[in-house]
């Protein structure tokens, strides 16, 4: 696939390497009619689900004061922005960086961790962070195959990550929270491309503060192509007919400054806050009140929930069907008809979209099942109701290829041996796994490298979560006791737990082996990861798994 230079322009793409590669902070661009998204109280960090806040509201007031403040706190939950938009900002097509090929062979990548100020909202300023830029980050695109090399620099104030989700690589390359970057350090991981065509992302990972580096702007795209996908048939011109969506939802104080704390102590009181920051405002791309302008009959848009804990359930106002082509860890083997996909937090997913000549429609997130009831559902976001991006064709439309009944370059389902091992994976309403809070020290798996195992993993009944699996692909065999939906089947990395339920994954096992450097399973409701939802597991040679450490020493590498 190749970039088009020319069309792509209109949507402010660049070549994605040093300060000038990133539009996100010009400006330009922001329509004049734009209403600033209206403003909830200043929040407080706190950690209080529905039950430890209910408890501890009635202890801290009196029981007529509480149901008075539960009443006036759950009516202000339900939150929307449908028919507050203008539709007038032009979206923002994240820079495409291929790197550039050294006298080795390999890809290069190079990349800065900076601090910088963007107008996300119209005439406001907002510290941000970026990765080359002031807000989000370059899309990287690599093909299979390819030896590629991160020289990562770190001229944030903190010390950080930048974890390489869905990719399977080294556990000492992965960037979780053991590859620690330090203010003014650089990192040079390097790995071999070896996997399908996909649309991964990267983002930081440091522990106990992800949710936070995320919220300031750290994350953006890695797309892996390969020879077979590239024959497939789907549209591939990057910004043109080819185009990334970072759904991303956020808060903002009067000042413009943006929110990382998530709930007011009254709040708090009533169980707010239990997944982190839910916002009232959305951006996509970085931009708020976008459209995105399409110049083609056929429509490809790789969708990415990079919000912290909210999920979304997207579809078009005029219910239109579209073609899902692909989950997080590549292609399906045939495009799947819907009308709409749900994403919890950090899934992604490839679909395409039929347009006609001037017509215009709007990517909504209408409430999404989180199998949640009362209150539980509206206080992680169950009954609200967003309008992401308003999409509009041009008055004459280049006529795409037909979109082809089978796609080349998706990946085999993965063969479950006739007697696999199984792990089980139960989590609790006090944000553990398997009764165990995060611990770096603590290696709680060890797995037979190359090896296809089933995990399954139990919900809690009263709390939304979602489980990611570092380095590795994994299918969903079974879901709540039922067989999968074809939406819901993979290939992935991340899939939300059926709350009180469970559900069987076939995890295909790296084939790198580390005994010592682990790779991270966890809750990817950022919140819930960072206050201790996370355990880890080490690969190593088959048959030696009862010798290998228990315990990484607690070392940073």
């Amino acid at each position: 696939m190749t970039a088009s230079h020319g069309s792509a322009a209109e949507h402010d793409t660049g070549s994605g390497e040093g300060d000038s590669a990133v539009a996100h902070n010009s400006e330009s661009g922001y329509g004049q009619g734009a209403a600033l998204p209206k403003k909830r109280p200043r929040t407080i960090r706190r950690r209080i689900l529905l039950a430890t806040g209910g408890v501890l509201g009635v202890g801290l007031l009196s029981v007529g004061a509480y149901a008075v403040n539960f009443g006036v706190v759950y009516k202000g939950r339900k939150l929307s922005n449908v028919g507050k938009l203008s539709f007038n900002t032009r979206v923002r097509i994240p820079p495409l960086l291929e790197g550039r090929q050294d006298s080795s062979g390999r890809r290069v990548f190079r990349l800065t961790a900076q601090a910088g100020e963007s107008r996300l909202l119209p005439g406001r300023r907002t510290p941000t962070w970026g990765i080359n830029g002031a807000f989000l980050g370059p899309t990287l695109r690599a093909r299979r195959g390819e030896k590629v090399s991160m020289s990562l620099t770190n001229h944030l104030p903190d010390a950080t990550t930048l974890h390489w989700h869905g990719m399977h690589l080294p556990a000492e390359m992965d960037g979780g929270p053991h590859q620690m970057v330090q203010p003014g350090a650089v990192w040079n991981p390097e790995w071999e491309i070896d996997q399908p065509a996909a649309t991964l992302w990267y983002h930081p990972h440091p522990h106990q503060s992800t949710a936070d580096h995320v919220s300031r702007g750290l994350a953006g795209l890695f797309i892996i192509e390969d020879d077979e996908a590239a024959r497939s048939g789907l549209p591939d011109s990057y910004g043109v007919d080819d185009i990334p969506l970072i759904l991303q939802d956020r808060q903002f104080n009067d000042d413009g400054t943006i929110d990382l704390r998530g709930a007011s102590f009254m709040q708090s009181l009533v169980g707010v806050g239990g997944a982190g920051v839910l916002g009232d405002t959305i951006l996509v791309n970085g931009t708020y009140d976008p459209h995105v302008r399409v110049s083609t009959s056929l429509v490809r848009f790789r969708l990415m929930n990079a919000s912290n804990g909210r999920s979304y359930n997207l579809g078009f106002t005029d219910s239109r069907e579209f073609r899902l082509v692909a989950q997080e860890n590549g292609l399906l083997e045939r495009p799947l008809p819907l009308r709409g996909l749900q994403l919890s937090p950090g899934e992604r997913a490839e679909i395409v979209v039929a347009f006609k000549p001037g017509e215009r429609v709007v990517l909504r997130s209408f409430p999404p099942e989180l199998g949640l009831e009362f209150p539980t559902s509206r206080l992680y976001g169950g009954e609200d109701t967003f309008d992401m991006i308003e999409v509009r064709a041009r008055d004459r439309l280049t006529e795409s290829r037909p979109l082809p009944d089978t796609l080349r370059g998706a990946p085999p389902a993965i063969r479950v041996p006739e007697k696999p091992h199984t792990r089980s994976f139960r989590i609790d309403g006090n944000l553990r796994i398997n009764g165990k809070s995060m611990d770096m020290s603590r290696i709680d798996e060890v797995c037979p490298a190359g090896e296809v195992e089933i995990w399954e993993v139990t919900g809690d009944a009263q709390v939304m979560h979602n489980f990611h699996v570092h380095g590795l692909t994994f299918n969903v065999i079974e879901y709540a006791g039922k067989k999968p939906d074809a939406w819901l089947r993979g290939p992935k990395d991340t899939v939300r737990v059926p709350p009180g339920g469970t559900m069987r994954l076939a995890v295909a096992l790296p084939t790198y082996t580390d005994p010592k450097t682990p790779y991270m399973y966890h809750c990817h409701i950022l919140r819930h990861e960072d206050v201790g939802m996370m355990g880890q597991f080490t690969v190593v040679e088959p048959g030696t798994e009862s010798s290998a450490p228990r315990t990484t020493g607690g070392t940073h590498h």
